[in-house]
């Protein structure tokens, strides 16, 4: 799999999902649920950090006001509308580069985080390792990988199975095409499925077990991204809670935790 592919797949997909007509507060909520076992107390207004593969800056907005600098390194041409989603911030440093071993310093961040990212590379674990490279020893970083279900019953890993076959046929289609057929599924999948989880949730029904339930107090617009996300994509690797602690393990990081609701798996760690 050619990775400049990749990337221009998903600069595709940020041009379209730029985030500028989406409430903060939405976003925020979000950024919740990837940095609630983030350890704010270890930042300050001295710390340097990095958001590998950050898109359109949807979670540096959140952290740059309270830290010295983010270095800030996206690949596609996402990284212009994360320029301009970003203005108002005079702390970042944008850097249009791939993950590479000589991208950032070696030892001189004080947090990094990536999320939603090396599970779309080649070479995940070398990738991981290149991220926390870049760190100071003790400071903290942030990862987020598809998980395997290894959390889930047969029958979700039956539906991500038949997902993935319909992953592998659409994500080959030319961007026009792909970018219908994701928000067909957002439309007839994701939200109907949303939907049905809000109105258990409200009868009182544990709704954990309902394919999509995560999206119930989402807008449809973060549905249509994350389709078109999840289908869109040529390159999708997933993991289990045991191989991410490996690669983490492996990757110099130590106290490695991780979070116990969706999405999954986030987990959180600090460098050796």
């Amino acid at each position: 799999m050619k990775k400049n592919k990749v990337i221009r797949d998903f600069g595709d997909e940020w041009e379209k999902f730029n985030f500028s007509s989406i409430n903060k507060s939405e976003i925020e909520n979000i950024f919740q649920d990837y940095f609630s076992i983030f350890p704010f107390d270890k930042i300050n207004n001295n710390s340097v950090g990095f958001d590998m593969g950050g898109g359109t800056g949807r979670w540096t907005q959140f952290l740059a006001p309270h830290v010295k600098q983010i270095n800030f390194i996206e690949p596609s041409s996402a990284i212009e509308i994360a320029k301009i989603n970003l203005k108002n911030f005079k702390n970042i440093n944008f850097i249009k580069e791939e993950i590479s071993e000589n991208i950032l310093n070696k030892n001189s961040h004080d947090f990094g985080y990536c999320l939603g990212v090396l599970h779309h590379t080649n070479e995940t674990l070398k990738n991981l390792k290149y991220c926390t490279s870049f760190l100071k020893k003790d400071a903290v970083f942030l990862l987020y990988l598809y998980y395997n279900f290894d959390n889930r019953n047969t029958f979700f890993k039956f539906i991500w199975y038949i997902s993935n076959l319909l992953r592998n046929f659409i994500s080959m289609l030319p961007n026009s095409i792909k970018n219908i057929l994701t928000d067909i599924i957002a439309f007839l999948i994701y939200f109907p499925l949303a939907k049905i989880s809000l109105a258990f949730s409200y009868l009182g029904i544990n709704t954990s077990s309902i394919p999509l339930s995560y999206y119930k107090n989402k807008k449809l617009y973060i549905m249509r991204n994350d389709s078109r996300d999840r289908f869109g994509t040529k390159l999708e690797k997933r993991y289990s809670k045991k191989e991410i602690f490996e690669m983490m393990n492996q990757s110099n990081l130590y106290n490695i935790k991780f979070s116990d609701k969706p999405p999954y798996w986030v987990a959180v760690g600090f460098k050796k």
